[in-house]
């Protein structure tokens, strides 16, 4: 599995990280087949999000109480979770001071742990006050139960507006991504061409923000053919596709969950990508992909064959 220090930390991570949004009402058994799986193939990341399951924090304490960890077992793994979706009255977003102290301390309870590796804010709050913000994570940070600081689908902009009060690194921003869901990087490729759809900069340069500000991207959704309709490999709407990640899937002896993450790893950023599925043998298969270094022909070939220009 390919690794590297997340930017701003000291942390070790690896390409691929198991989301565990869907474990909730998973038994002990198939939550510790995932992490096992996860482990085997060197995945050591887990990611969570106070919003994850049935309930507020359920999917952290399916995770807690299915596993069991001893305190080396907790040491050799990095857990991160999220803040500032709330069910209640809702679902709205809330990065009050409040909410955010509170969501941690629930979360320490649930993961029954000590401390959070990684806190990311999840989706923006239109209503953001960032002095509350920073206030919480000094006090996180002081207290020493969250070690590092990012974010979830934000923009440069509302990053922007973070750091001008925030005093802690913000280390990752998770977005969606995936070879047909790419508007961060086609965008880019298209640019200045009015006439195409696809120079239309949605994502007002959010990749390449993140690069020059060692923010570490973390692709969500790698599979998924656009948002929440359904994955792209081995579907009929994307044959070309589908054709050219078989034929390489073939070529490198991995299957074609490991192309579709190698494509998104290949990418000079140093992406991770964040898996979202609870069968062990996808996992497994995904991971593959992270020790897969795509040509640039073959990037490209599938690249132009999910329907993106090169102009």
């Amino acid at each position: 599995m390919k690794t590297f220090v997340l930017p701003g930390t000291s942390l070790v991570v690896p390409a691929i990280v198991t989301g565990v949004m869907r474990i909730q009402e998973k038994t002990d058994a198939e939550v510790r087949a995932l992490y096992e799986a996860s482990l085997a193939a060197g995945i050591n990341f887990f990611d969570h999000a106070a919003v994850y399951g049935s309930e507020m924090h359920g999917c952290e304490r399916r995770f807690a109480e299915a596993l069991k960890l001893s305190a080396s077992d907790r040491d050799a793994i990095t857990l991160q979770t999220k803040v500032g979706i709330v069910r209640e009255d809702g679902p709205y977003f809330d990065f009050s001071y409040d909410e955010i102290i509170s969501s941690v301390d629930a979360s320490l309870a649930a993961l029954d742990t000590d401390r959070i590796d990684v806190l990311l804010l999840h989706r923006p709050d239109a209503l953001v006050e960032p002095e509350e913000v920073a206030k919480a994570f000094d006090e996180l940070s002081a207290a020493g139960k969250v070690l590092h600081f990012g974010v979830s689908n934000h923009s440069p902009a509302q990053i922007e507006l973070l750091t001008k009060y925030v005093s802690q690194p913000l280390v990752a921003n998770q977005l969606q991504l995936s070879i047909t869901h790419a508007d961060l990087i086609t965008q880019g490729m298209a640019i200045n061409m009015g006439a195409l759809d696809q120079s239309v900069d949605r994502t007002i340069g959010t990749l390449d923000y993140c690069r020059l500000h060692d923010i570490t991207i973390q692709a969500w959704s790698p599979f998924q053919a656009g948002f929440f309709n359904g994955p792209f490999l081995g579907s009929p709407d994307y044959p070309e596709l589908n054709a050219v990640i078989d034929r390489l899937a073939a070529a490198y002896d991995v299957p074609p969950e490991a192309i579709a993450t190698a494509w998104i790893t290949r990418h000079p950023a140093r992406m991770q990508v964040v898996l979202g599925t609870t069968t062990p043998e996808r996992v497994t298969a995904a991971a593959k992909g992270a020790d897969v270094v795509l040509t640039k022909v073959e990037w490209y070939e599938l690249y132009r064959a999910a329907g993106h220009i090169v102009p």
